[in-house]
Formats: structure tokens, sequence, C-alpha cells
């Protein structure tokens, strides 16, 4: 091989290290600040919804205003992070205004009381952030496919603060079986970036602590393997329930501006009936509470329930949040059932639901690692890796591709099942 072969790649690899270190810096810097902003105003919302059990009235106000805005900027068809992962694997584009619609809608989501997360508004957001910085410098199909991860990463991370699980859940999500390796270098960068800047902006980071852990043996690990199985079925149910709730809506009532009505009334009925606002919002206190040990036996089912209606209903917002908390009461209450430590089984159910549902076990593990620290590391690894193989072909994103079988060592290039 001649020095002139050898010196080209290694020239390209400098060209593409240095290009993505200025890119990465620049969507990170922007994700980050959009993104901490954004949780600053979730943050705020939520606080003031909490004080104010009136806002719950404001539930068809805020549906229809989001319907509106929807309409009236030509968004009706928009299909949320579903279109942001086939801006990636496919050719599909994310539209400028979806960033905008999705932080006001999720906002005022949460204002009045719909039972949704945040990490969908930032898989959108960031996507249109990185998509629209893509046009404006030119970037070609493929360099415009790893700036829209570098901004789902940035606002990822800036959301939750775990930022190496937030750059690669970015990878890692679009085509199960293959990861994009050419982004892992600027959405490393986007998504450190990301979370610096949403800390600077006094967005704290999410981190729990386990109050008891088993010591790792075959009792503890025959636990984690059943644990494991049993959260495999609770996420297959919680997908069935949100892509069924989705279809039945737009079923029964075609026009949205009747069907986030009728959610409107139903979650109020709900929220009545339930007698408590716990699964309002994002419920961080029920995530809260099951890593102290407390949960009651019914929170994951309500929780599961109240999701399916705001999402299905129309409202806006994320799954990820109220999959972690149907995972963490869940596994809570497996933990009360059969005493062993409750907040330890409810950091391990957090896990199995979310690779369950995002079949992303990389990515699943590494969130393990940076909301509760590594001494759970192969609890954690046991858990996600049962639970990714018996959940199927089910996951909240149907867009997403199976390019591998979780069974064979074939290729399949299929979608999600809804």
């Amino acid at each position: 091989m001649s020095l002139f072969a050898m010196k080209k790649p290694f020239s390209e690899n400098v060209h593409y290290f240095l290009k993505w270190m200025v890119l990465g810096c620049i969507i990170g810097g922007i994700g980050g600040l959009a993104g901490g902003f954004f949780a600053r105003c979730i943050v705020w919302v939520t606080e003031f919804r909490q004080e104010n059990d009136w806002t719950l009235f404001l539930l068809p106000a805020a549906g229809v205003l989001i319907v509106l805005l929807y309409r009236i900027t030509g968004e009706e068809k928009n299909r949320g992070t579903n279109m942001v992962i086939e801006a990636i694997s496919s050719n599909e584009e994310v539209s400028g205004a979806t960033g905008p619609l999705i932080f006001i809608s999720t906002v005022l989501t949460h204002l009045a009381g719909g039972s949704a997360g945040r990490e969908g508004a930032a898989l959108q957001l960031g996507g249109s952030i990185g998509n629209v910085i893509g046009h404006r410098i030119d970037l070609d199909e493929k360099d415009k496919k790893i700036a829209v991860m570098c901004g789902m990463s940035a606002v990822f991370g800036a959301l939750f603060g775990t930022p190496v699980a937030a750059a690669i859940f970015s990878m890692e999500v679009i085509s199960i079986g293959v990861m994009y390796y050419a982004a892992l270098v600027p959405c490393l960068l986007s998504s450190f970036l990301g979370a610096s800047m949403a800390e600077f902006l006094g967005v704290e980071k999410e981190s729990y602590s386990i109050l008891q852990m088993p010591e790792l043996g075959l009792s503890s690990g025959a636990y984690v393997i059943v644990l494991g199985m049993m959260c495999a079925v609770v996420s297959i149910g919680f997908c069935m329930l949100l892509h069924g709730s989705e279809h039945f809506w737009k079923k029964r009532l075609a026009n949205p501006y009747l069907r986030i009505l009728a959610a409107s009334a139903l979650l109020m009925i709900m929220t009545f009936l339930a007698g408590t606002r716990d699964y309002n919002g994002g419920s961080m206190g029920l995530i809260e509470s099951a890593m102290e040990g407390h949960a009651r036996y019914w929170d994951f089912l309500l929780k599961a329930l109240f999701t399916a209606v705001t999402l299905g209903g129309g409202f806006k917002g994320g799954e990820i949040v109220p999959t972690l908390c149907v995972g963490s009461t869940f596994g809570c209450v497996v933990g009360q059932l059969t005493g062993i430590s409750p907040s330890f089984s409810a950091a391990c159910g957090m896990a199995a639901l979310f690779v369950g549902v995002t079949n992303c076990p990389v990515s699943s593990l590494l969130i393990a690692l940076e909301l509760f620290g590594g001494e759970g590391l192969p609890f954690f690894a046991i858990v996600v890796a049962v639970s990714f193989t018996l959940s199927g072909y089910y996951g909240l994103y149907s867009s997403q591709k199976f390019v591998y079988s979780k069974t064979k060592t074939e290729f399949i290039n299929r979608k999600t099942n809804e």
C-alpha cells in the first residue's frame, strides 16, 4: 500500500473529527440552551399545577389550543418522534415548526395535568434544531442525519443529565441491531455540552439512591431474572395500551377537537375518582417514592392508563418518563410482595421497562448506571438482557426498525408491532 493511500483515510478522519467537533459544539450549545430552558419551564408549570388544583380545569382549553396550533401551522399530520426517527432511517424531513410546537404543547399538557413525559419533546425539539442547522449550513443528506442525532442527544442530555445514555440512545433507537457509529463523537460532544448548558441554567440532573442493594448470588440473580420476565410482559402491555388508545380515539372521534375534549373530560373524571393528582404530569413524585421503597399496588396500572388517555387523546409529551414511573412502581410493588429491597426492585424495574419499550439495551444499561450508580451493574445487565429478549418486537415508536432478530442471528428488517 502506498504512503498516499495510507494518508488519505487518516486525513479524511481528521477532517471528519474537526468538522464534527465544531458542529457538535454548535448543535450541543443551542440544544442545551433550548433543553435547559424547556426543563425550567416544565419545572415551573409543574410547581404551579401542584399548588393550584384548579389548573385541572384548563385541560379542555389547553387541548383545543394544542390542536389549533398544529392546524394553523399546517402540522396536523406531524408524526412527532416517529418523524424524527424516519428523518434518520429514511429521507423524512423534520419541519422547523416541530421544535416550537412540541415545546409549547408539552408545557401546556403539563400545566393542565395531562399525564406525559418530556423526552418526546427532547427528541423532537433536538431533532428539529439539528435539522434546521443542517439546512442552514447546507449539509448533505448523510451529514444532516448526524446533525439530527446530535440535536436529539443534546436536548435529551440536557433534560435528564445522563449525557452518555443520551448520546448512545440517539444512535441506537433508530434501527435495532445496527448502531450509527459515525455519529459517536458528535453525539457524545453534543450530549455532554447540552447537559453542561442545562446545569448552567440551574437544571438538576436526575439521580437516585438505592437504599438496600443485595449481594450478587444465585438467589438474587434468579430474582432479577424473574423480575425481568415480569417487566417484559408489563412493557408489552404498556405498548399495546398506548397504541391501542391512539387507534381507539382516532377511530371513534375523527375530529381532533372533539377527540381532545373527550380525553380532557375523561382525564378529569379519572383524576377525581383516583382521589389524587399523583398520576398527572410526569409523576416524578411516584418515582421518588418508589425509590424510597413505597408504592401502592395499583400505581403502575393507573399511571399507564392516565398516560394512554393523555397521549392517545391528542395531548403532547413523551412516553419515557411515564415508562420510568410504571417500571419503578411495578418493581417496587414486586419488592414489597417478595420482601426483597423495594428500592432495589424499583431501580431494576425502571431499567427493565425502559428497554422493554425502547428496545435499546445498551442505552438502558447506561441510563441505569447514570441514574443509580455502578454498584448495581451486574443486576442491571441481567434485568435489561432478560426484558429485552422477552419483550418481543413491541415498542413505543412505530417507525423503529428491527434490523436483526432478537433470537436468531438473521436479518429481518421489520418494524415494531402495534
